[in-house]
């Protein structure tokens, strides 16, 4: 399911497998392993619907903010928010810049230092803080929360001669639903709940502040598009990530255009602690297809999934079955039923990805795209 899984994966995917695909800058067909200049070069594609990378000096443009990402939604307890911030990001931009026109790069505008000085607290040693001054109470309804944990970047690029300039620029803001903090270091934690309201409020307050501060940052031009959504995290315990609910586009300078709600929601099937689901027939689909393989094979560990809604409709499932099989034929055999289930019981018009797996690895992988009658499997040899 493409709205669960991270950019990055993607991209990795995309350098292994170069030689396949095209891309199509400005009506000029360019060959299967991509562009090549004495500039730059990018990776080719495999799939229309995804972007190619870039390549300067021979490696692949990384983000060096990235790795703050990662770190800040790791201490906040909860790693699906950046798969799930990052692969949805990336379903927001591709509403604007087209994957034929358009090439992917990490962002390079924002450095570690400057996207660590935005997270922090605005403070009389650090005026650039966008989240508010520490008002020295402990209270979690009168304490002044973090609002902001994390900020990513994605750049897409356009053809300009023999080099690359800016076509537009993604930005996600993940804003904290719960704040966790403590009141004495490595004391108890609380937390402080922030209400929707709250939440969009501050969001379009920083988002208006970091397009003003991106204008000024060299490479990009005044009427380079600049999309902004705000991201909420989800809780720290959560099985899921967060979702995209509020965007805003920058067409030209610092003017943000109209906020646009974005209606997402994401959970985990079976429901646990008798919670109701999103949707009684997904969540029924989904508990025939488990009851139907866990029959037939009554070793596995467990069956769960992640479901992804918009506007209240299923776009994609990503289930994972543990399993207990070590014989490469009782595998086989296994992936094949798993398969013939799938298509009988779970939903159609939605984009499915099935990953079987042991304590020792990936044994299995079945996908099937949105719209699609079967399933394209691999079995993961032992050679």
């Amino acid at each position: 399911m493409k709205k669960l899984w991270p950019t990055s994966l993607i991209l990795m995917a995309l350098l292994g497998l170069a030689g396949c695909g095209k891309l199509s800058f400005d009506g000029t067909q360019t060959t299967s392993s991509g562009t090549k200049t004495s500039s730059y070069q990018t990776t080719g594609a495999v799939d229309d619907g995804l972007y190619q990378g870039v390549i300067k000096d021979g490696r692949y443009q990384i983000s060096s903010a990235r790795g703050l990402t990662i770190m800040q939604n790791t201490q906040g307890g909860n790693n699906f928010n950046v798969k799930s911030m990052e692969s949805g990001l990336t379903a927001l931009a591709k509403q604007q810049f087209s994957t034929s026109k358009y090439v992917f790069q990490e962002g390079q505008l924002l450095s570690t230092a400057t996207v660590r000085s935005w997270l922090a607290r605005k403070s009389d040693k650090n005026a650039d803080g966008l989240n508010p001054v520490d008002n020295k109470k402990s209270d979690p309804d009168t304490r002044n929360p973090m609002y902001l944990q994390s900020i990513l970047e994605q750049d897409y690029m356009l053809e300009d001669g023999s080099t690359l300039k800016y076509g537009g620029v993604a930005i996600a803001l993940a804003l904290n639903e719960y704040d966790y903090y403590q009141k004495v270091k490595y004391g108890a934690t609380y937390t402080t709940h922030i209400d929707d309201a709250k939440l969009k409020s501050e969001g379009r307050r920083i988002a208006a502040e970091v397009v003003a501060r991106l204008r000024k940052l060299k490479g990009l031009s005044t009427d380079t598009p600049i999309i902004v959504g705000l991201y909420r995290n989800a809780a720290r315990d959560s099985l899921v990530g967060g979702v995209f609910f509020d965007q805003v586009t920058a067409k030209s300078g610092t003017t943000l255009g109209d906020w646009v709600t974005v209606d997402q929601q994401n959970e985990v099937l079976p429901t646990v602690d008798n919670q109701k689901p999103i949707n009684a027939t997904v969540a029924q689909d989904f508990s025939n297809f488990s009851s139907q393989i866990e029959n037939f094979f009554p070793t596995l560990a467990g069956v769960t999934a992640q479901a992804h809604y918009e506007s209240g409709a299923l776009k994609g499932l990503n289930i994972t079955i543990n399993t207990q099989f070590y014989g490469e034929t009782e595998i086989e055999s296994f992936t094949q039923y798993v398969g013939t289930s799938a298509s009988k019981y779970l939903p159609s018009g939605a984009a499915i990805e099935i990953t079987i797996q042991a304590s020792q690895g990936m044994q299995a992988f079945l996908a099937r795209a949105s719209g699609e009658k079967s399933f394209t499997t691999h079995v993961f040899g032992s050679y």
